[in-house]
C-alpha cells in the first residue's frame, strides 16, 4: 500500500478525521502513534513517520496515544475495496482466522504458503499477520477494559489471547500500561464509576463511525426486511439475534450522527470480536463516506441524489448463510411476501431462545435464532411455503454450506464465491451479485439486472451496451451508486427490491 506522504503530512496539518484508520501518524521524538486528526501540537515534518496499520506502528516501536486513541478508529476501506491477496487477508484476519486457525489457517485460505503471505503484507501493510492480530486483540481489549466491569482474565480470553502472560506483555507493548491501569483511567477521563458487572452477559460499546452517516435510511433499509422472530426496528434502534461459533447472541444498535451504541448480549465472551466485527459490516462502518459521494457528486445523473442524502451506506449482513437464504426466497415476490415466508421458516426450523437466559431478546420481542444450514438442508423444499423449485434451491445452498462446500463471508474470494453461487441450481447472476454486494462487502457492484436500477438508468440513458459502460465513472463506489439509484422517487410499490 503506497502511502503519499506529502499528502498524508498535509491531512495531519489540517486535522482531518476523514483520514482517521487509513494512516497512521508516528512521532519519533515522543515513540508515539496519532490517527491525523489528534488534537496535538502538529509534529515537525522531519520528526514523522506514516503506516498504513497500527500493527506496523506497533512493530516499528511506537505506543498508541492516549489521547486520541488511534486504534478507536474506524477501519481503513481499503481493505473493502481491494480484491486482490492482500485485501483478502486483511479482510480474513480482520474476522479473526489467525485466532480460531492460525497464521497456517489463513494461508490455506489464501492459496500460498505461510511465508509468502508474511511477506506480502509486510510490504504492503508493514507488518505480518501475527502482528495485525495481535493489534486486533489489543484493541478489542481495550474496549472490554474501558467499558465493562469483566473481570481482566475473561477479557484476554475474550481477545483471543492463549494466555494471560501474553495478554499482558501485548497491553504493555501497544499502550505502555497494564490492564488494570488501562480500565482505571477511563473511569477518571470519563469521571464515572466502574460499570457493575452484569449478570445477564451484556456489554455496551461505542462503535466509531465516518461522518456523514445517512443511518436513518441504513435503518428504513433495516426495518422494511425485518424479519418477525429474529430481528426488528423500534425507536431508532436495530436489534437481532445472532448465530455465533460459541452459541447464539442478541445485539441492538443504535445509530447517531457520529458513533453507534452497540448493546451485546453473547452465551459467551469470546465471541465478542466476532460479534463486532459483524455488527461493523452490518451498517458499513468502515466505509469512507466522502470518498463515495465526492465520485458520484460529481455524476450529473446522481449529483443530486448523493447531495441530498450525504454519507449513504451499503447494509451489509450478519450471517453470510442467512443472506442467500433469504434472497432465494425473496426472488419474485414482495419484500412484504417474503418477510411472511422467512418468519414461518424461522418459527418451523430455527432455534428458539430462553428470554430467562437473553432479557435483551425479550424486550425486543426476538424469539428465534435463524435455522442452521443443515437444519434446512434437512426439510421437505415443499413445506417452506414457496414454490418447490425454489424450495429446492434453499435446500440446496443449506447443504453447500452445511458440508463446507460453499463459505459466504466477507473475506470470500469475491469471483470465486460467484461462481460457485452460480453454480447450484436457482442462483442466477441477480442473487449471486446481490449477496457479493452486502455479504462480502464488495463496494463495486451495480445491480444492472435488477428490473428497479435497469429502469432508473434507462431513464437517465445510461443503460449499458456491449461496448459502453456509462457507469464505469462510478466505480469502484458503484454499490453505493444502487443504492441511490433504489432510493429515487417514483418507485412502484410492487417493484421487487431485495
Amino acid at each position: 500500500m503506497r502511502i503519499d506522504e506529502d499528502r498524508c503530512y498535509r491531512a495531519v496539518s489540517a486535522k482531518d478525521a476523514r483520514f482517521d484508520g487509513v494512516f497512521y501518524t508516528a512521532v519519533t521524538s515522543t515513540g508515539i502513534y496519532c490517527r491525523p486528526s489528534c488534537p496535538a501540537r502538529t509534529p515537525k515534518r522531519e520528526n514523522v513517520r506514516f503506516y498504513a496499520t497500527a500493527a506496523a506502528a506497533h512493530d516499528a516501536g511506537f505506543r498508541a496515544c492516549r489521547r486520541c486513541r488511534p486504534d478507536a478508529a474506524p477501519g481503513s476501506p481499503e481493505w473493502d475495496v481491494r480484491a486482490d491477496t492482500v485485501g483478502r487477508a486483511m479482510r480474513l484476519i480482520r474476522d479473526g482466522v489467525v485466532e480460531s486457525h492460525g497464521v497456517p489457517g489463513l494461508a490455506d485460505r489464501l492459496g500460498y504458503s505461510t511465508r509468502h503471505v508474511h511477506r506480502i503484507l509486510v510490504d504492503e501493510v508493514g507488518a505480518g499477520p501475527l502482528a495485525l492480530a495481535r493489534s486486533n486483540r489489543a484493541h478489542h481489549a481495550r474496549i472490554l477494559l474501558e467499558t465493562t466491569a469483566v473481570p481482566v482474565t475473561d477479557v484476554a480470553f475474550a481477545s483471543g489471547f492463549a494466555s494471560v502472560r501474553q495478554f499482558n506483555d501485548t497491553l504493555r507493548t501497544v499502550y505502555d500500561a497494564t490492564p488494570t491501569a488501562l480500565r482505571d483511567a477511563a473511569h477518571r477521563r470519563t469521571a464515572r464509576a466502574r460499570p457493575a458487572a452484569s449478570t445477564s452477559g451484556r456489554i455496551t460499546l461505542r462503535l466509531a463511525v465516518r461522518a456523514p452517516f445517512a443511518y436513518d435510511r441504513i435503518l428504513g433499509f433495516l426495518e422494511t426486511r425485518a424479519v418477525p422472530g429474529i430481528e426488528t426496528v423500534r425507536d431508532g434502534t436495530y436489534a437481532r439475534t445472532l448465530r455465533l461459533p460459541h452459541g447464539p447472541g442478541v445485539v441492538a444498535l443504535t445509530p447517531a450522527a457520529d458513533h453507534v451504541t452497540c448493546a451485546l448480549e453473547l452465551s459467551d465472551l469470546r465471541d465478542t470480536m466476532t460479534a463486532v466485527t459483524r455488527c461493523r459490516s452490518l451498517l458499513d462502518l468502515d466505509a469512507d463516506p466522502v470518498a463515495i459521494d465526492e465520485v458520484l457528486g460529481a455524476d450529473a445523473s446522481l449529483g443530486d441524489a448523493v447531495r441530498a442524502v450525504p454519507g449513504t451506506r451499503v447494509p451489509g449482513h450478519v450471517d453470510g448463510y442467512e443472506l442467500v437464504v433469504r434472497a432465494v426466497v425473496g426472488q419474485q415476490v414482495s419484500v412484504a411476501g417474503a418477510r411472511t415466508t422467512l418468519g414461518r421458516i424461522v418459527r418451523d426450523h430455527g432455534s428458539a431462545l430462553d428470554p430467562q437466559a437473553h432479557p435483551l431478546a425479550a424486550a425486543y420481542t426476538l424469539t428465534h435464532v435463524f435455522p442452521e444450514p443443515d437444519a434446512l438442508a434437512a426439510v421437505d423444499p415443499a413445506s417452506l411455503g414457496m414454490p418447490r423449485s425454489r424450495g429446492a434451491t434453499v435446500a440446496g445452498v443449506s447443504d453447500a454450506v452445511a458440508v463446507g462446500k460453499l463459505e459466504i463471508c466477507p473475506s470470500a474470494d469475491r469471483a470465486a464465491l460467484r461462481e460457485e453461487l452460480l453454480a447450484l441450481r436457482g442462483v442466477g447472476p441477480w442473487t449471486a451479485d446481490y449477496v457479493l454486494m452486502r455479504a462480502t462487502r464488495d463496494p463495486d457492484v451495480l445491480l444492472a439486472t435488477d428490473l428497479v436500477i435497469r429502469r432508473r438508468l434507462d431513464a437517465l440513458g445510461l443503460a449499458p451496451t456491449r461496448t459502453v459502460d456509462p457507469t464505469a465513472a462510478w466505480s469502484p463506489w458503484r454499490s453505493y451508486a444502487a443504492m441511490h439509484l433504489w432510493n429515487l422517487p417514483d418507485t412502484r410499490p410492487t417493484e421487487r427490491q431485495p
